[in-house]
């Protein structure tokens, strides 16, 4: 870290973190079914006076002006989230489905969801092929579990392949899951969906804080919000030049063998792409021990980001991910609010920090001013040996 004194830490307000998470929750935004959510997210930031960006499809990238442009910061994480689609549709007046992103039909199975065709929408449960027990007695328990051993039951007259022609509906419609939240006393929030609803409600708390503190970050910082992560596309066409640094927030899996917790910030090391970048990430590390923010570090095998995307696409652009720990991802998920209110904070704090890397600013450069990482040996003590048995 640079001799520049610390900013002041901004203030979070966890009750309106909740509010636009439970807001957020309550809209449908399987991927490719983003309108909706992406209007809502654009009359929260009106309502700030924040400007934006609207892309094509709809990703939104709203800018906080620093005192300079040139390296500018982003933060990003998106709105869409896990669903299906209408697969086939069957003689019993029922629908097969397929995945929208990558999820167990384990957690389908009982599901509660909204069919959106293209006259409106019904209702509906997704259920295993042999759902009565009055009917299969054992056989409910010994079924296989995967997407080709469910269907979808329209709440509506639908008993036969002419009745799905008569409601309209058709092979491709989407499928948004219920997410059933519930914000606990006790600060846990369980829900499906909470990726990334919870990650979108961490940066509009950070960004809150941003707008209304006394001081200018140094740069421009960007907050990207992106519609289409779950499927691996994410942050791959939303940077512009003058960004020099991406931070994704998402959820850390907790779970055996890894080092992510639901409290706290988790700092992910690397994920199925390969390592995060070396200073970006140990800046986030070295943020959260100046302030006192507990945090911990990870790393994800079977996992990516919309840092991923945005690399693969070819942006020249440090990227870190921070996690806020999620217990049983992508199905019914529990997280904690002092993970959401801790990550909101570390957010705020970067982008007010001093900028550590000034060449950044230029997208190509000389040597001069390019990083160093630590090479040196550490020294040790040397190594006594232990006594002789006989104690000589």
């Amino acid at each position: 870290m640079s001799d520049t004194p610390l900013p002041a830490r901004p203030a979070i307000d966890a009750a309106d973190l909740m509010d636009q998470l439970a807001a957020l929750l309550a809209i449908a935004s399987p991927t490719g079914y983003t309108d909706t959510v992406v209007r809502h997210m654009c009359r929260v930031l009106d309502g700030w006076g924040v400007e934006y960006d609207l892309t094509r499809r709809g990703a939104i990238r709203a800018r906080v002006p620093g005192r300079d442009a040139a390296g500018a910061r982003a933060i990003v994480s998106h709105l869409d989230t896990l669903g299906a689609q209408v697969r086939a549709l069957k003689p019993n007046g029922r629908v097969s489905l397929a995945p929208i992103g990558t999820w167990s039909a384990r957690f389908a199975e009982g599901a509660r969801v909204t069919l959106f065709t293209d006259h409106g929408s019904y209702r509906g449960t997704i259920l295993p092929l042999k759902a009565s027990g009055h009917t299969y007695n054992d056989e409910i328990d010994t079924q296989p579990v995967g997407w080709d051993h469910v269907e979808l039951r329209i709440d509506a007259q639908a008993f036969s392949l002419p009745d799905l022609h008569e409601l309209g509906i058709e092979p491709g419609d989407m499928v948004a899951i219920d997410p059933h939240p519930e914000f606990l006393e006790s600060g846990f929030i369980v829900s499906r969906h909470l990726d990334n609803k919870a990650g979108v409600a961490v940066m509009l708390a950070a960004l809150k804080a941003l707008i209304n503190a006394p001081e200018r970050p140094p740069v421009d910082t960007f907050w990207l919000f992106t519609i289409a992560e779950e499927v691996g596309h994410g942050a791959a066409s939303i940077l512009l030049p003058d960004i020099a640094s991406m931070v994704a927030v998402d959820n850390g899996t907790t779970a055996p063998e890894q080092n992510s917790r639901e409290f706290g910030v988790t700092v992910a090391m690397a994920d199925q792409t390969g390592p995060f970048d070396y200073h970006l990430t140990r800046k986030l590390a070295s943020l959260c021990r100046d302030y006192a923010i507990p945090m911990q570090k990870d790393l994800f095998r079977h996992y990516r980001s919309d840092s991923a995307s945005a690399i693969e696409a070819g942006a020249d652009v440090r990227t870190a991910l921070v996690t806020f720990g999620v217990d049983a991802s992508h199905g019914y998920e529990r997280i904690h609010i002092h993970a959401l209110v801790s990550l909101a904070e570390l957010l705020a704090i970067y982008a007010l920090s001093p900028v550590e890397i000034p060449r950044d600013r230029q997208t190509v450069a000389g040597l001069s001013g390019f990083t160093r990482q630590p090479v040196e040996p550490v020294e040790v003590e040397p190594v006594t040996p232990p006594p002789d048995d006989d104690g000589a």
